[in-house]
C-alpha cells in the first residue's frame, strides 16, 4: 500500500509478518498463502507491503543462496506482494512458548548480531521493488541493559561500524534502524538519539520509531520527533503500534490481568518517571548504565507485567508494553495509546517534508491476547490485520499524505 507526501515522497505501507510462527523458508512461503495474500484481497488491494521477518537460518540460506532469493521474490510477485523493509530484531524463536528475555540475544556485542543484520541487507537487496528508492531493517537497541558495561558499549559501536562497512558494498541502498524499547540500553528515543548521534554514519543508520515503545515512556511525539532531526538522525522506519493505558491502574488491575502472559515481556512505566532507575550516562564518554534515586512515589518501571502490581505507584496512569490492535479499543476501563499513534504521524507526515519512508503495522501479540480479543481462526486473524491496516491508512491521509494508487 502506498502514499505519497505533498513534497513528492512515496510512503509505504506494510504489516510486520513476525505475527506469524514461520522459521523455514518452506514455512515463509506458505504464510503468504494463508495470511497474506488473504489479507490483500481482503483490502482491495493489486498489491501489498509486507515488513517480512525472517529468522537468522532462513535469513542466512538465502544470502548464500541466490537461486533461493530470486525464488522468494518470484513467489512474491505472483501474489502481489512487495517487500520494503525488514524486521530483524528477533534472531530466531519469537514463537517458543516463552520468549521474554530471549528476543533481546544476540546483542550487538555478539558478532553473531552483525552477521544476521548483513544476511537481511543481502535479501533484502534481491527483493526490493524496482521502484522502490530503498529499504530498511529494524533492529535491537543494543542489547538488554544488565548486564552493559563500558566494554560492550565499544563493542556494540564497533559491530555498528562493521554493518555499515557492509551496508556500503550492496548493490541497493538499505539503511538500519535502531528501535529503542524499554529496559533496554536503549530504553527510549532520547537514549538512542544521545548514543547514536556521536558514533554512527546517518547516511545508512537511524532510528526506527516505534510508538508503542514511545507511548510506554510517556514522551512527546512531536518534541521526540523534532529531538531525532535536530540531532541529524533519520527516521529509518516508523513502527505504528498501540500500548495499553491504565488511567487507574487500581479500577484496572483485573483488566491489566488478563494480559499478563508468559510468552512476551510486557514493560510497565508509571507517568512521571524522569528520576528513572534506568538512566543513561552519556555525556562524558562510553555508555554506563547508573541506578539514580527511585521517584519519591516508588519505582516507577517494572520490567513485566505481574511485578508491576507490586512495585509501581497506582496513584497515576500506567502504560503498558503490549502491542494492541490499532482499530480494536480494549475494554473499559482500559485504554489503547492510538492517540500518540496519530500525534506521531502527524509529526512525521504533516510538515512540509517527509520524516520517514516506511511504516510497518506491527502487531505480533495477537495469538496472546485475552481470549475474548483473540482471533478464533485464520479467518478472524485476517480480518484484523486488514483492519489495523485501514486505520492506519486512514491516519496517513489525514496526516496529510494523498492516496497512492492501487499498489
Amino acid at each position: 500500500m502506498s502514499l505519497r507526501h505533498p513534497d513528492g515522497t512515496a510512503v509505504h505501507l506494510s504489516y510486520g509478518t513476525n505475527v506469524h510462527p514461520a522459521e523455514s523458508l518452506d514455512g515463509v512461503l506458505a504464510q503468504l498463502d494463508r495470511y497474506a495474500v488473504p489479507v490483500r484481497r481482503l483490502l482491495g488491494r493489486d498489491r501489498l507491503g509486507l515488513g517480512l521477518w525472517l529468522a537468522a537460518g532462513v535469513a542466512a540460506g538465502l544470502a548464500a543462496d541466490g537461486a533461493a532469493l530470486r525464488r522468494l521474490r518470484a513467489e512474491l510477485d505472483a501474489r502481489g506482494l512487495e517487500v520494503v523493509t525488514l524486521n530483524a530484531f528477533p534472531y530466531r524463536g519469537f514463537h517458543d512458548a516463552v520468549v521474554k528475555h530471549a528476543v533481546y540475544r544476540p546483542p550487538w556485542t555478539d558478532p553473531l548480531r552483525t552477521r544476521y543484520t548483513l544476511d537481511c541487507a543481502t535479501v533484502l537487496c534481491g527483493l526490493l521493488p524496482d521502484h522502490a528508492g530503498g529499504g530498511s531493517i529494524s533492529t535491537l537497541p543494543l542489547g538488554w541493559r544488565e548486564p552493559w558495561t563500558w566494554h560492550d558499549d565499544l563493542a556494540a559501536a564497533a559491530a555498528l561500524t562493521a554493518t555499515v562497512d557492509g551496508l556500503r558494498r550492496l548493490p541497493r541502498p538499505v539503511r538500519l534502524a535502531v528501535e529503542p524499547e524499554p529496559g533496554c540500553v536503549l530504553d527510549t528515543m532520547a537514549d538512542a538519539v544521545r548514543w547514536l548521534a556521536p558514533r554512527v554514519d546517518p547516511e545508512f543508520v537511524g532510528v526506527c520509531l516505534d510508538t508503542c515503545h514511545l507511548a510506554v515512556s510517556f514522551a512527546d511525539p512531536a518534541e521526540t520527533v523534532h529531538a531525532v532531526q535536530a540531532a541529524g538522525l533519520p527516521i529509518v522506519k516508523v513502527q505504528a503500534s498501540a500500548a495499553l493505558h491504565a488511567a487507574d491502574p487500581v479500577a484496572c488491575r483485573h483488566a491489566l490481568a488478563r494480559f499478563a502472559e508468559p510468552r512476551y515481556l510486557h514493560q510497565v512505566r508509571a507517568e512521571q518517571w524522569c528520576a528513572s532507575k534506568y538512566r543513561h550516562c552519556v555525556e562524558d564518554g562510553p555508555l554506563t548504565t547508573a541506578i539514580t534515586a527511585p521517584a519519591a512515589a516508588g519505582p516507577a518501571a517494572a520490567d513485566d507485567l505481574p511485578e508491576a502490581f507490586d512495585t509501581l505507584p497506582t496513584d497515576r496512569p500506567w502504560r503498558v508494553h503490549f502491542h494492541v490492535p490499532l482499530h480494536a479499543t480494549p475494554q473499559p476501563p482500559l485504554a489503547a495509546t492510538t492517540d500518540v499513534l496519530a500525534a506521531a504521524l502527524h509529526a512525521l507526515y504533516g510538515g512540509a517534508t517527509c520524516a520517514s519512508p516506511h511504516v510497518e503495522v506491527e502487531t505480533y501479540t495477537w495469538a496472546v491476547l485475552p481470549e475474548h480479543a483473540r482471533p478464533a481462526d485464520d479467518a478472524g486473524l485476517v480480518a484484523g490485520i486488514a483492519a489495523e491496516l485501514r486505520y492506519a491508512y486512514d491516519l496517513l491521509v489525514h496526516s496529510g499524505l494523498s492516496k497512492g494508487d492501487a499498489a
